[in-house]
């Protein structure tokens, strides 16, 4: 990763600001696209289909960004060495998990159907993205060889989390594309911040090190 932080930085902003921008577009009438699509999977939420969406959403989803901070604790204990590393990990979690929590009450989007709780960002497919970007970048720190392979299962994990609360009628397509935009949008700027961006060159095992 030879991109200069500032590239970095400016990318990320671009990113949140689509974010910002999508979610005032829709936020009073959905797209042709949400409607097209949520008319055609209108009652899937109790067919098999849904079902089966339902049991992949009850493990992809808000879980995992816990999940994934007992993982980092559990690095610490194992190796102080990592202390800076792993908490500053945390804090690219924290902020990226909290995008749904604090965007959710600004644009006040209904859901498709009855559903507690508003709609844009999908906090789902927010916790996936979350997830996989640390993950990313963990494996950049400890474990570079797995760097590929992080970037498809967490692409795949996201895109199936989105398929699935959007088969369960309870997220409109354009709340998960915006999931994504803003996880990535305060991800790169916050992993920049922070020095976890660009990688190490030749895989550096701590951010001290």
């Amino acid at each position: 990763m030879t991109m200069p932080r500032v590239r970095w930085i400016v990318t990320g902003a671009v990113l949140f600001a689509a974010f910002g921008w999508l979610g005032f577009l829709v936020d009073r009438q959905p797209l042709q696209l949400d409607v097209e699509v949520a008319t055609a999977l209108r009652g899937q939420d109790t067919r098999p289909a849904g079902q089966v969406a339902g049991v992949v959403t009850n493990v992809l989803g808000p879980v995992l960004p816990y999940v994934l901070g007992v993982v980092l604790l559990a690095i610490v204990l194992r190796d102080r060495s990592q202390f800076s590393l792993c908490a500053r990990l945390a804090v690219v979690l924290l902020l990226c998990r909290s995008t749904s929590l604090a965007f959710k009450p600004v644009f006040q989007r209904q859901r498709p159907r009855a559903y507690p709780d508003l709609s844009y960002p999908s906090g789902h497919v927010v916790s996936v993205a979350t997830t996989g970007l640390v993950v990313v970048l963990l494996c950049a720190w400890l474990r570079p060889r797995l760097v590929r392979w992080a970037i498809w299962i967490s692409a795949a994990a996201t895109v199936l989390a989105a398929a699935c609360r959007i088969v369960l009628g309870v997220h409109w397509v354009t709340d998960t594309a915006g999931a994504v935009l803003a996880v990535l949008g305060v991800g790169l700027v916050s992993a920049t911040a922070l020095r976890l961006i660009p990688f190490p060159a030749g895989g550096r095992r701590s951010l001290d090190g």
